[in-house]
């Protein structure tokens, strides 16, 4: 096993730690509470023992109201981009909810066909890549080695 694939299994089996975490704006602890980039932010930490940089206060609806690419920017700071098309399992994915909106929603893919998200009123959950989450996909980020 090569050491990226080694991080890739570690980040998988972390992912699927935090499902059943309920949902919370701006959370980012397993078991209390977090919302999609607390997920990314608690898996970095459980990986790299350290924690990623803080993206300060964030409201809810700040990708309309900015119209920034802030998620896509900080993950480019930190992660290593890939073509979605390559994106494998351990990869964190990015999602746009309209195509003239900043991208602002990240996952985790745990295979090929699920992935691992906080989502509002749903808390952490494994959910299915359907062609309604597919055709979302905005970019796709492997953990440094």
């Amino acid at each position: 096993m090569t050491e990226r694939d080694a991080k890739a299994a570690a980040v998988v089996e972390e992912a699927l730690g935090w499902v059943g975490t309920p949902y919370r704006h701006q959370g980012c602890r397993r078991g209390v509470a977090c919302d999609c980039l607390g997920l990314v932010r608690g898996i970095w930490r459980h990986v790299y023992g350290h924690e990623l940089e803080r993206p300060g206060p964030y409201a809810p609806d700040w990708a309309e109201a900015t119209g920034e690419e802030r998620l896509l920017e900080g993950l480019r700071r930190h992660f290593c981009e890939r073509p979605v098309a390559e994106a494998g399992a351990g990869d964190v994915i990015v999602f746009r909810w309209r195509q003239h909106l900043p991208a602002k929603h990240a996952a985790i893919l745990v295979a090929a066909d699920r992935f691992v998200h906080a989502y509002q009123d749903h808390g952490v959950t494994l959910t299915r890549m359907v062609p309604q989450w597919r055709q979302r996909l905005a970019a796709a980020f492997a953990f440094p080695d």
